[in-house]
């Protein structure tokens, strides 16, 4: 994680976060996962190709950076996560 982290400099670290609410939708053959983190108010996001197991009220080690999403001409930030494991 080290080595990751100091390569890419816009990485953020996070762990043992609470998950406030995960939810899952078909993005075509992908699978995009928004989660919503207790005291965050942005969301983090990811794709995988299979569903995952429910992570509300898990505890969880997330990496992480900072994009800017453009939605019918308007622009929200969120965090695209690197990895995501259960702590």
């Amino acid at each position: 994680m080290d080595k990751l982290l100091a390569k890419h400099q816009s990485l953020t670290h996070t762990e043992n976060v609470r998950v406030a609410s995960h939810t899952q939708r078909q993005d075509g053959e992908w699978v995009r996962h928004t989660l919503m983190l207790e005291g965050v108010d942005m969301p983090f996001v990811f794709k995988r190709t299979k569903p995952y197991q429910s992570l509300k009220g898990a505890r969880v080690n997330l990496t992480y950076y900072p994009v800017t999403e453009t939605v019918a001409g308007m622009e929200f930030e969120q965090m695209k996560v690197v990895r995501i494991k259960r702590a």
